[in-house]
């Protein structure tokens, strides 16, 4: 063995030297069903990502860039992937110096106390009743599908390079602090606040949708964008990742309450009414204005109602569940075809649209629709005052992760540039980039 690669193996170890895990004591009883459960919600939420989202933009976007959209989604799933277990667990998830109903830095982001996951046990049965290395996966794919999202908004013009460091970074100061403050518990800054957001209202399809809207009006129009007829060019393609999609949001939603209980019943059915309420607003509003449905329409109400109903799927009942759909859906598809074409911002298959609007409109329903009122379980809630608290994280949100990626995408235009040349894009980014073709004829 040459000494260079003896060098490199001690400099690739010494992480596991230096923060050797502690071997701390099983506390709790292994609940087999929870942990099961929490296995399989967190496979399905890695299918969501692979191939469910990249095969949904792919088929959205022209044949010579839909490598360019897999091979993105892949590449950001492994960097993000390790960044997870040497530093992101630990900023998104330690609670050190926090104290419900205080302020402090804590509320924003954890702390580096678990950097390797170092003091953690990974066979250890946390008061969950699962062991800490399935909870840590689970979280992980949460990691890594949030920036996969970003993709569709600069999808066929953006360099590999830059959109890499973009989510790197992006999922350091934006996704791993809105992680904590929306999930860190007691004393985390969205925790004190009151805001209901079960699985990703603003953490998730706010904090991306917004990334993405910043990234399409940054990065630039693709070139011949509103001239020349850029049509999806496998709508059966994004149709099968829609419902993959829309399969895997059980695991997404249901998994998030991180065990099988009286709960999962109440998340499990609003979810997918939610998605049945979306693709009636959606066509309805087709009808009135097209005369006719699409299928991509069906398929984009199906996800405008599962985007709207991620915040408030435990804390709604079946009415709100239809309301929260029928109008996010509405709603997306104003943003979709009227919001986009009056600003002519590119954004390539509307993310902004779906994911941003999306988690608005869900964030704010769930304020009213969670009272017991009007079918929602959070006992006392005050409709205005809970709707006042969920005005003012959506806004915290929209300046927060918005200003970050403006920050974060300036830095790299000054620095590396973020638009791919006017070749590569002309030829696509499949060759350009990554030297393969999507269809070899």
């Amino acid at each position: 063995m040459s000494l260079i690669v003896k060098y490199g193996l001690f400099l690739f170890l010494m992480p596991s030297f230096l923060l050797t895990s502690h071997a701390y004591a099983t506390t709790y009883e292994l609940d087999k069903g929870n942990t099961t459960w929490v296995m399989v919600a967190g496979m399905f939420v890695t299918l969501m990502c692979i191939p469910g989202l990249a095969m949904f933009y792919g088929g959205f976007i022209r044949s010579k860039n839909v490598l360019s959209i897999f091979a993105q989604m892949f590449i950001s799933a492994g960097v993000i992937g390790v960044l997870w277990v040497i530093y992101g667990y630990s900023l998104a998830v330690n609670t050190t110096g926090m104290v419900e109903g205080e302020y402090n830095l804590h509320s924003f982001i954890g702390t580096l106390d678990n950097v390797f996951l170092n003091g953690i046990n990974l066979a250890n049965v946390n008061e969950l009743a699962i062991p800490d290395g399935i909870l840590i996966f689970f979280l992980m794919t949460f990691a890594i599908i949030t920036p996969a999202i970003i993709i569709g908004g600069f999808a066929e013009r953006m360099k590999f390079s830059a959109s890499l460091l973009f989510l790197i970074i992006w999922f350091t100061l934006c996704f791993l602090p809105m992680f904590h403050m929306v999930w860190g518990g007691p004393g985390a800054l969205m925790h004190n606040w009151g805001t209901l957001d079960f699985a990703g209202g603003t953490a998730v399809h706010m904090n991306a949708g917004l990334a993405a809207l910043i990234a399409s009006i940054m990065v630039g129009k693709r070139k011949g964008y509103l001239k020349v007829a850029m049509p999806p060019h496998n709508v059966t393609l994004a149709l099968t990742g829609a419902g993959i999609l829309w399969v895997c949001w059980f695991g997404f939603n249901v998994g998030s309450g991180l065990a099988v209980n009286e709960n999962v019943g109440t998340i499990m059915l609003c979810t997918q009414i939610a998605a049945c309420s979306g693709i009636l607003g959606w066509v309805m509003v087709e009808m009135i204005y097209r005369k006719k449905p699409s299928a991509l329409g069906a398929a984009s109400g199906a996800l405008a109602g599962l985007v709207g109903i991620t915040p408030a799927c435990a804390f709604v009942g079946p009415i709100g569940a239809i309301c929260i759909g029928f109008v996010t859906a509405i709603c997306c598809y104003y943003a979709v075809t009227t919001i986009k074409h009056r600003f002519e911002y590119d954004d390539s298959v509307d993310v902004f649209g779906l994911h941003g609007i999306g988690g608005i409109v869900g964030a704010l329903l769930t304020g009213i629709f969670a009272s017991p009122l009007l079918g929602g379980n959070v006992a006392d809630l005050n409709i205005i005052q809970q709707l006042w608290i969920q005005l003012i994280s959506v806004v915290f949100t929209i300046v927060y992760c918005g200003g970050m990626s403006w920050m974060i995408l300036k830095i790299l235009d000054k620095t590396i540039g973020l638009r791919a040349s006017e070749n590569d894009e002309e030829i696509g980014l499949d060759i350009a980039h990554y030297n393969e073709n999507a269809y070899n004829k």
